[in-house]
C-alpha cells in the first residue's frame, strides 16, 4: 500500500506481523510496576476494545508482556512500517488543508530525529507523550484523513473520542491531556492511569503536536542566559572565556549548548546518557563531546584561560561536575539545571554514583531505593552549588522543579522565611519582567511545503515586520526589540532546523499580528508556496498557569490557580484557532501546572486574516491583563498602552495601595 492508502486505512483490515523490539532506537525506561492484578487485567482490557474480538486471543498475551516488560501497553506491532516524518503537505491524503497540517505536525513530534523515544510515541521530557499507544496514532491519522470542514476531532489524552459535527468557524481539533480530578494528580496516579491506559503526560507542546526541537526553547535559553550575564557582569565585560554550568541534553535541555554559543560564552553541560549527547553533537547543537571528568577540567580551564565562546558536552553525572569544579576552583558565572526532575523516578533524573543502566533497572525493580538514591543526589548537588554561589555564582531554576524537588529531599534550598527558595526562578529574574509582562513569548511557525527556501522567505518577512516596529516601539522594549531581532537575522546561520522546517521568534501580539498577516499575504500572492501553521510554546504570557516556573513572578496570591490558562484556550477556540490544547502537566510535573497551547493554519485566505488578529491579539492580551491586575509594573505598562491602541479593549487595573497603609493593621 501506499503511504496515503496506509493512512487512510487506520486499524489496518488485517493482523500485522509482529514487530521486534528496536534495539538501536533510544527506549524509554521501564515504568513502576504499579497496577493491582485486577487494574493489570482492565489495562489489557482496555488496550483490546481498539481491535477486532479475533485478534483478541493472541494481542491479550502480548499485550500483557508488554505491559509486564516495559510498564506500558504501547502497541509496537502496529507501529506504521513507513518512515514518520514531516512530509511536505500535499503528501497527506486530506480532504483539508487544515487537518493535513495538523498530520504533518503530529508526524514532525515522532521523527525519530526530533522525539526523545519515538517508539513510545514521547516527544521530550521522558513522558512528554503525542499518544499512549500506536493504535491511537492511527485511528487519529485516519479520521484527520477523511474530516471535513465542518467537524471536530476530540482527542482525550491521545485517544481520539471521534469526529462530531461542528462548523467552519470551530476548530478542526481539541485536545486535552491528563486532565485529572484534582484529588488524583499525584506523580503515581500518573503511573497509575497511564498504565490502564486512561490517560497520558502531554507535556507542553508534546501533546498539543507543536514541538519543532530544541530550536523550540534555544530562543528562550538564549535570552535567559544573555539577560543573566548582564546580570552579573560589568558593562564593559562580554561572556566569552566565562562558564554556564548546566545538565540535560535529551529534549528541550538540547538547547542550552546552542543558546550558550548564541550568548557568547562558554557552555559546559552534563548529560548521562550517552546516546542523547551523541545525538545533540551530531546535529551540530554542541561543539565537543567529553566522557572523562579530568579532561573536562583541562578542557574548561583551556577555554577560560582563551576566552573561548564553545559548548562542551560532558557524558556523565552533572553532581561530579560542580564538586569538581569546587575544588578545582573554576569560578562558574552561571549555573542551572534541566533535568526533567517533574519526572523524578521514571528517568527525568538520574542520580551520582549509579549508572545510567543501573539507574534504568532500579527505577523499575527498586523504587523506593531509587528514589533515595534521587534525593541524596539532589542534597548533595545543592550543597556543592551552595559552594559555588557562596563565591559568587548566581543560580537560577530553569523551570525544570530543580528547587521544588530539592526542597522536598531535604536540600539546604530554602530561603530564610521557610517559604520561599533561595534561588530565583529564570521567570522571576528575567523572563517574566522582561519578556512575559510585556507580552513578547515564543511565537512559531512551521512552513508545510517543507522547502528551506519557504523557511528564507519567512524570516525575511519576520525580519522585516520587527524592524519596522522598532522604529516607533516605546523605550520600555526597546532591548527586547533588538535582541530578537538580532535572533531572527541570525537564525539560519545558526542551523536551528531539526525535522519540520520551523522557525521560532519571541514576539508581542503587535510582532505576531503583523509577522503573521505578512505571512498570509505572501502566502496569497504566492511568494510562499504552502499553508504556513503559527503556533506558541505553551511557555508564554498566558498559555501557562504554573506557580514555579511561568507564573512565578505573581505576588498577589494567585498563582497557584488556573483560570488564566483555562481561560485562553477557550478564548483561543471561538477565536479562529484551527487546533487547541489543554494539559495538567507541563515542564515543573502532573499536578503542578496547567497549560494550553494552539495551532492555527495560514492559507492565505481572507478568513486566515481575519482570525488571525482576534486570535493573536486575545491569546497574548489575555495573559498580560492578569499579570497587570496582580500588580506587576510591567504589564501595567503593556496593558494601558494596548488599550489606547485598541479602544474596544477594556481592562480592569488595579488600585495601589501604599505598604504605609498596612504596617500596623495586625
Amino acid at each position: 500500500m501506499t503511504f496515503k492508502e496506509q493512512i487512510l486505512q487506520g486499524i489496518p483490515k488485517e493482523l500485522p506481523k509482529k514487530r521486534g523490539y528496536a534495539l538501536e532506537a533510544n527506549h524509554a525506561p521501564k515504568r513502576k510496576d504499579i497496577l493491582t492484578l485486577e487494574e493489570k487485567k482492565l489495562a489489557i482490557r482496555n488496550a483490546l476494545r481498539y481491535f477486532p474480538k479475533a485478534w483478541h486471543p493472541g494481542l491479550a498475551k502480548e499485550f500483557a508482556q508488554e505491559l509486564k516488560e516495559y510498564g506500558r501497553i504501547y502497541m509496537y506491532r502496529f507501529k506504521p512500517a513507513y518512515d514518520i516524518q514531516a512530509r511536505p503537505i500535499d503528501a497527506y491524503p486530506a480532504k483539508t488543508a487544515q487537518a493535513a497540517s495538523i498530520m504533518l505536525m503530529i508526524q514532525n513530534n515522532l521523527d525519530p530525529a526530533v522525539a526523545q523515544h519515538p517508539e513510545e510515541l514521547i516527544t521530550y521530557g521522558g513522558n512528554g507523550a503525542v499518544f499512549q499507544n500506536w493504535a491511537q496514532y492511527l485511528l487519529t491519522m485516519h479520521y484527520l484523513a477523511t474530516m471535513t470542514e465542518e467537524q471536530t476531532l476530540h482527542i482525550y489524552s491521545g485517544h481520539p473520542m471521534g469526529l462530531f459535527p461542528s462548523s467552519k468557524e470551530a476548530p478542526r481539533v481539541v485536545v486535552t491531556n491528563g486532565m485529572m480530578i484534582p484529588n488524583y494528580s499525584q506523580p503515581d496516579d500518573w503511573e497509575k492511569y497511564n498504565a490502564l491506559g486512561v490517560t497520558q503526560y502531554g507535556q507542553m507542546t508534546a501533546g498539543s503536536y507543536m514541538y519543532i526541537g530544541p530550536q523550540g526553547i534555544v530562543h528562550g535559553t538564549a535570552i535567559t542566559v544573555m539577560n543573566a550575564f548582564r546580570k552579573v557582569l560589568k558593562n564593559d565585560d562580554k561572556p566569552a572565556g566565562k562558564i554556564f554550568l548546566t545538565a540535560g541534553l535529551g529534549g528541550m535541555s538540547g538547547a542550552q549548548p546552542k543558546a550558550g554559543n548564541i550568548a557568547g560564552c562558554i557552555t559546559v553541560c552534563a548529560e548521562v546518557n550517552p546516546a542523547a549527547a551523541k545525538k545533540r553533537y551530531e546535529q551540530g547543537w554542541v561543539d565537543e563531546l567529553i566522557d572523562e571528568l579530568n579532561e573536562l577540567v583541562e578542557r574548561t580551564q583551556k577555554a577560560i584561560a582563551a576566552n573561548e565562546v564553545v559548548s562542551l558536552a560532558f557524558i556523565g553525572n552533572v553532581v561530579n561536575v560542580w564538586e569538581r569544579f569546587d575544588t578545582e576552583n573554576i569560578f562558574v558565572h552561571l549555573g542551572s539545571d534541566q533535568t526533567s526532575l517533574h519526572n523524578p523516578w521514571a528517568g527525568g533524573y538520574y542520580p551520582v554514583g549509579l549508572s545510567f543502566e543501573e539507574s534504568n533497572v532500579l527505577m523499575g525493580s527498586d523504587p523506593e531505593t531509587f528514589k533515595e538514591k534521587v534525593q541524596e543526589s539532589l542534597r548533595r548537588q545543592v550543597n556543592a552549588i551552595n559552594r559555588h554561589t557562596a563565591k559568587g555564582t548566581y543560580f537560577f531554576d530553569y523551570g525544570n522543579a530543580f528547587l521544588l524537588e530539592a526542597s522536598r529531599a531535604g536540600a539546604e534550598v530554602m530561603a530564610e522565611n521557610k517559604i520561599d527558595f533561595k534561588y530565583p526562578s529564570y521567570v522571576q529574574d528575567i523572563l517574566g519582567p522582561m519578556c512575559f509582562d510585556y507580552g513578547f513569548g515564543p511565537f512559531r511557525w512551521v512552513c508545510t511545503s517543507g522547502k528551506p527556501e519557504d523557511l528564507q522567505k519567512t524570516d525575511a518577512i519576520a525580519l522585516k515586520v520587527m524592524e519596522q516596529i522598532k522604529t516607533t516601539a516605546p523605550s520600555e522594549i526597546q532591548q527586547q526589540m533588538q535582541d530578537n531581532i538580532t535572533w531572527i537575522r541570525e537564525a539560519s546561520e545558526n542551523n536551528l532546523v531539526v525535522g519540520s522546517q520551523a522557525r521560532i521568534l519571541y514576539a508581542d501580539a503587535e510582532g505576531r499580528a503583523k509577522i503573521a498577516e505578512a505571512f498570509n499575504q505572501a502566502i496569497h500572492s504566492g511568494a510562499i508556496t504552502a499553508p504556513v501553521v503559527l503556533g506558541r510554546d505553551h511557555h508564554d504570557v498566558s498559555g501557562t498557569d504554573s506557580p514555579f516556573r511561568e507564573t512565578s513572578n505573581i505576588y498577589d496570591g494567585s498563582k497557584f490557580t488556573a483560570d488564566m490558562a483555562i481561560h485562553n484556550v477557550i478564548g483561543d477556540s471561538f477565536r479562529g484557532a484551527t487546533w487547541v490544547s489543554i494539559h495538567n502537566g507541563g515542564g515543573v510535573g502532573w499536578g503542578e501546572v496547567i497549560n494550553g497551547g494552539f495551532g492555527m493554519v495560514l492559507d492565505g485566505s481572507e478568513d486566515a486574516s481575519r482570525k488571525l488578529k482576534n486570535m493573536l491579539f486575545y491569546d497574548v492580551n489575555n495573559g498580560i491583563s492578569r499579570r497587570s491586575w496582580a500588580r506587576n509594573k510591567e504589564a501595567l505598562f503593556a496593558i494601558k498602552r494596548e488599550m489606547e491602541r485598541t479602544p474596544a479593549l477594556k481592562i480592569t487595573l488595579p488600585n495601589l495601595v501604599e505598604d504605609s497603609l498596612l504596617a500596623d493593621l495586625f
